[in-house]
């Protein structure tokens, strides 16, 4: 491997404030760069926390959270975010689009807090409208819906524009907080397939969260958080 893994985790230990239970420990988990991963565990195990541990929004209470070989806990929370934009898209759960907004412009909101992933969408595509029709191309939403608005979008619509908001730009990491739990079998299928692709095509590694295990066949890994009492999580294994 060339260069450090995109995501490295040593010795994790997380607990919130005023709590002194663990809500999750990790001893060593790494993703490699354009690495798909499927991260599974029942609720309480800890696959949210996880997430914002990674993208530096929960800082570890004890040991080491590595974005591209640089941990969290020693830069300022400005650089935090800045690093954030310009290395992570994330796909929420409820998919966060502006209602008032164009699908377009929804995705070209992925770039607009990060100089680097700009640069990169205009080199590649000449402007960042270009950028984000070729994001929504790769998402798989007809063409005839660029123009919607957010609010107006169904729901399986609105997961595909909220996955290219998060590729506009080629991130190092796509992090995707069960996206598909609003959707029906024909439609997750879909979508799952439309992310992968997209994400190979862009370069990014993918960790996805679900709970849904009739995913894990789609993704070369998948990594099981093991639920103890009161919610906290030991160990990430591999479920094949």
């Amino acid at each position: 491997m060339s260069g450090p893994p995109v995501i490295e985790v040593e010795a994790l230990r997380f607990h919130y404030p005023r709590r002194a239970a663990s809500v999750l420990e990790l001893d060593r988990f790494e993703i490699a760069a354009g690495e798909r991963i499927l991260l599974a565990g029942g609720s309480g195990s800890g696959k949210s926390t996880l997430l914002s541990l990674l993208a530096g929004v929960l800082l570890a209470s004890y040991g080491a959270v590595r974005l591209l070989g640089c941990d969290w806990r020693e830069i300022a929370p400005a650089t935090r975010d800045r690093r954030r934009a310009d290395h992570i898209g994330y796909v929420f759960q409820q998919f966060n689009l502006l209602g008032w907004m164009t699908a377009i412009d929804n995705v070209v909101l992925g770039s607009a807090f990060s100089e680097s992933r700009t640069a990169r969408a205009l080199g590649g595509w000449g402007s960042l409208e270009r950028a984000a029709r070729e994001a929504l191309e790769r998402m798989q939403l007809p063409a005839s819906r660029w123009q919607t608005r957010g609010a107006e979008l169904s729901v399986g619509e609105q997961q595909r524009v909220a996955a290219a908001r998060a590729l506009i730009g080629r991130p190092d990491l796509i992090l995707a907080d069960e996206p598909t739990s609003a959707l029906d079998e024909p439609l997750r299928d879909a979508f799952i397939e439309a992310l992968l692709a997209a994400s190979d095509e862009a370069g990014c590694a993918l960790l996805l969260v679900s709970h849904d295990r009739a995913l894990e066949p789609c993704f070369a890994r998948c990594v099981r958080l093991n639920t103890h009492s009161g919610g906290s999580a030991s160990g990430a294994v591999p479920a094949r």
